[in-house]
């Protein structure tokens, strides 16, 4: 009976405030299932193809020639940030040396041109390969930054739906105030007015 009294009172903020909250907490729902399926899917598909930065101390990994991937030395490659690292502190560093730092666009071209050339063809294969790893590594740093920025923007629309939730309790608990309140006046008034004497005149 109160809640149907405050609905009919304030219908308008009623409906809003419940049509917000059910979009916040559907969209954060949805937007945590997506960022734990983007996880999930980057880490498996990197695990699978048991990719593994070199062990530290070893020729593969120097440290002057690869700063950035000390940290990784002996890890394998299951997760965003680590596919980043590996494609552009890796893979990249390699491609560049072998053929002056020319893609694979441009070595195919030469090699076009000189079919009979088996270092550029050799070349061509070997930066076909390298930049097709590369490129996939950093599609799968993509998803999991898709991933990330889903996550926080559902944590955010959880905390919007748990306070316009608060906001619609603490609007109800106010208006059960202002009822109190009212019949409290109305029986102060009643209580006054039977103790008033009748004058007769």
């Amino acid at each position: 009976m109160r809640l149907k009294s405050w609905l009919r009172t304030v219908p308008t903020l009623v409906i809003i405030g419940s049509v917000l909250f059910l979009v916040l907490s559907v969209g954060s729902g949805l937007l945590l299932w997506g960022s734990g399926f983007a996880h999930r899917m980057v880490h498996n598909q990197l695990s699978e193809q048991q990719i593994k930065f070199p062990p530290k101390g070893s020729p593969g990994l120097d440290a002057k020639e690869f700063p950035g991937l000390q940290r990784y030395a002996g890890q394998a490659v299951d997760s965003g940030p680590k596919a980043k690292a590996y494609a552009d502190q890796f893979i990249k560093v390699h491609l560049k040396g072998i053929a002056n730092g020319q893609t694979y666009s441009q070595v195919s071209a030469q090699s076009q041109q000189n079919p009979g050339d088996a270092k550029l063809a050799g070349q061509v294969q070997t930066l076909f390969r390298g930049e097709t790893l590369r490129g996939l590594l950093l599609y799968a740093w993509g998803w999991s930054v898709v991933g990330v920025i889903a996550y926080w923007t559902g944590i955010g629309a959880l905390l919007g739906a748990v306070t316009v939730l608060i906001a619609l309790a603490l609007g109800f608990a106010g208006h059960e105030r202002q009822i109190r309140r009212s019949v409290h006046t109305a029986a102060s008034a009643d209580t006054t007015s039977a103790r008033e004497p009748v004058s007769i005149g």
